[in-house]
């Protein structure tokens, strides 16, 4: 266990220091202006080049003329989807503090997904938040650590789990829609690859960190790497361990984690039968969705253009029309990248009171701006059993006048 973590657990709340500093990104003019142009050139091309396509100009048109029905139901199945990840998040964190309740639970998730979508950090933006958020609510660090990584596990289970069960259908003829190697096979290894990490993870020891304590002793950088080489292990298999355990008790919030994916999926689906097309099956679906979030990964804020790109060459390398794809993708990332930004952006600026009302029952003292937020001490400071929890004997020690 690192210094740090030692001094948390005899004070009851972890030190002050960046780690519970509100996180932000260096807004520069430099940066301001390469975003701003980036969304112009953005748009220019699907406004203006895109148009001029063979063909794409009249498929692009008949974006304007979509079904209200079929796009009211997109509407609803993103709502769904949304719902599901703040249902699953709250299942994994609600017995860690009580102020995570759904409220805060929405605010969370919802902020973070904006710190997702602006800036190109292929997610961590939206983790950094979630784990400040976290600490803030009185969650201890390595418990943030522990939890963000059982959520993961949750989520991502769900997309290995479609990855390798429709590229092995697809690949094998199971369900029509054929595909070529490198979208059914190459997808279903990878998946299979994860499920194996994870499988690795849970039969590490739990006590891995103690038996190589005397490796990690020390001041020098090789104890210093010694020490967190053997955490990240430990703190994988914590993680692991925790997801079994909420499976084992049949959580209901759990079904969040399907609900997320199964939801957004159907919008994309929806979107073929709003402009009079006919979906391909539901495998292919499934597997051009999963291949084209990959476009995430790519340094662009929220994946943008890369997700649409990923997606429409995905379909149509799996037989669907140019045309169709590209209506029905452009017409799905309105809903799911866009509207949902909105509501974010609300609940990021909620979230920041939320933290005030935190800090306030906390005694310490508010801060009066966005750059330089208090500390936040939290309530916890060791990674324990699901719904344990720890209250300090003393209370916060605040900063000399």
């Amino acid at each position: 266990m690192e210094l740090a973590d030692q001094l948390e657990a005899e004070l009851g709340r972890p030190l002050p220091g960046a780690a519970d500093q509100m996180p932000s990104v260096p807004l520069t003019r430099r940066g301001l202006v390469l975003f701003c142009l980036f969304i112009a050139l953005a748009g220019a091309f699907l406004y203006l080049v895109l148009p001029r396509v063979a063909g794409v100009g009249q498929a692009l048109h008949s974006l304007q003329g979509g079904d209200a029905s079929w796009i009211a139901a997109a509407l609803l199945f993103e709502v769904a989807s949304y719902a599901g990840y703040v249902f699953l998040f709250r299942t994994v964190f609600a017995r860690e503090s009580p102020r995570v309740d759904l409220a805060a639970s929405y605010r969370i998730t919802m902020a973070s997904l904006v710190a997702t979508r602006l800036f190109a950090t292929a997610g961590a933006g939206g983790v950094a938040l979630t784990a400040w958020s976290l600490r803030c609510a009185g969650v201890g660090r390595r418990i943030v650590a522990s939890r963000l990584l059982t959520f993961l596990v949750l989520l991502y289970f769900v997309f290995a789990a479609a990855l390798l069960a429709c590229g092995v259908a697809l690949a094998t003829g199971v369900v029509p829609g054929g595909g070529p190697f490198m979208l059914t096979v190459v997808p279903a290894l990878a998946a299979a690859g994860l499920f194996a990490l994870t499988i690795a993870a849970a039969l590490v020891p739990g006590d891995l960190e103690r038996r190589l304590a005397h490796r990690s002793a020390g001041d020098g950088r090789v104890a210093r790497w010694t020490a967190h080489a053997v955490a990240v292990p430990g703190l994988a298999a914590a993680g692991v361990h925790q997801a079994l355990a909420l499976a084992r008790r049949r959580e209901v919030g759990l079904l969040g984690a399907p609900a997320w994916w199964g939801f957004d999926i159907a919008v994309l689906w929806a979107m073929f039968h709003a402009f009079g097309a006919a979906a391909p099956p539901v495998a292919v679906l499934v597997m051009a969705y999963f291949v084209g979030l990959l476009g995430n990964l790519l340094p662009l804020p929220g994946g943008l253009g890369g997700v649409e790109g990923g997606m429409i060459a995905a379909l149509a390398a799996f037989g669907v029309e140019l045309n169709i794809a590209l209506v029905a993708v452009l017409g799905y990332r309105a809903i799911s990248f866009w509207l949902p930004t909105i509501p974010g952006l609300f609940a990021y600026f909620a979230l920041r009171r939320t933290v005030a009302r935190w800090r306030a029952e906390q005694g310490m003292e508010p801060t009066g701006r966005f750059r330089r937020p208090a500390p936040c001490y939290a309530l916890q400071s060791e990674a324990g059993p699901v719904g344990a929890r720890s209250v300090p004997e003393t209370p916060p020690v605040r900063s000399a006048a």
